[in-house]
């Protein structure tokens, strides 16, 4: 069987560099995602590299910038929590170093405000006496959006 579909278009890496630089300056992107695109257009991992530093270089690729602008945008945008974004900047392959600082872009302040917000508009009218089955609800939705569990108690307290 073979690698590539017969329509895939194979680019030389002049042609593939030019590409990535546009694919890059749409939006901010981790060096993995660019790694797999150019992969995928057919080149070698030794011209891969190549273009990957070149990139670097010329300040189309930032992986601090991306890491800064994921978390700030899928906190404000998405309304996820630390925890969710830590796991998907790890799924990007985003270094540990780079997802603490990206984590503590993040005003505290508004964290918490998010949460407050998150757990009243869940809520709704009924901001009554909570049932446990009720309380366990919000805690597996706020969990799903990436919510510290101690966080989440202390407002339902």
């Amino acid at each position: 069987m073979e690698d590539y579909p017969k329509n895939k278009k194979i680019f030389t890496p002049h042609q593939a560099k030019l590409k990535a630089e546009s694919y890059c300056a749409y939006q901010e992107r981790a060096q993995q995602e660019v790694r797999d695109k150019l992969y995928d257009w057919g080149l070698h991992e030794s011209q891969v590299e190549q273009i990957i530093a070149e990139l670097i270089s010329d300040n189309f690729l930032n992986e601090e910038r991306f890491a800064k602008a994921f978390a700030l945008g899928k906190f404000r945008i998405k309304h996820w929590g630390k925890i969710k974004i830590k796991q998907h900047l790890k799924l990007k392959r985003v270094s540990d170093p780079l997802i603490r600082i990206a984590l503590n872009e993040i005003d505290l302040d508004d964290y918490e405000e998010k949460i407050l917000k998150l757990i009243t508009d869940k809520l709704g009218a009924n901001t009554g006496k909570l049932s446990l089955l009720e309380k366990s609800k919000l805690l597996r939705y706020m969990q799903a959006k990436g919510y510290e569990s101690a966080l989440i108690f202390a407002h339902l307290k």
